[in-house]
């Protein structure tokens, strides 16, 4: 497979605390399902702020931020029984990287890590052959 993209960001915790106290935050950066998942966890913050680094960490991967009518909901980071992270995407930004990377079939792979103070996401993406 060859690497078409990475990215990675960091974020300080404390910048989501103070985020998720203005209205409409929540609803215009995470999707219903992210939302619903973050009632289950104890410490918040560190929830929404991995994903918070995790959706800039991939628009950096495929180099075009938040521009082109991208938006942080048509990113939506989940993870598997195994608590591995993984990345959906809506079809208006399938639809996108095909059009930009003229080819259908990738893998995206993430890792996530916090600690007190820091949120950071890494993302690699691979062409598949």
């Amino acid at each position: 497979m060859d690497i078409i993209g990475n990215g990675v960001d960091i974020i300080k915790n404390s910048r989501i605390k103070k985020s998720l106290k203005i209205k409409g935050f929540l609803n215009r950066i995470f999707t219903k399902k992210e939302i619903k998942n973050g009632k289950k966890f104890n410490n918040k913050i560190n929830f929404y702020a991995k994903r918070f680094a995790a959706k800039e960490a991939f628009v950096k991967a495929i180099g075009s931020g938040f521009r082109s009518d991208i938006n942080f909901i048509d990113i939506e980071i989940n993870n598997y029984k195994n608590g591995k992270p993984y990345i959906l995407l809506s079809k208006k930004l399938k639809n996108f990287l095909k059009k930009r990377f003229k080819f259908q079939k990738y893998k995206i792979f993430l890792s996530l890590s916090d600690e007190k103070d820091y949120s950071i996401a890494f993302v690699v993406i691979n062409k598949k052959i």
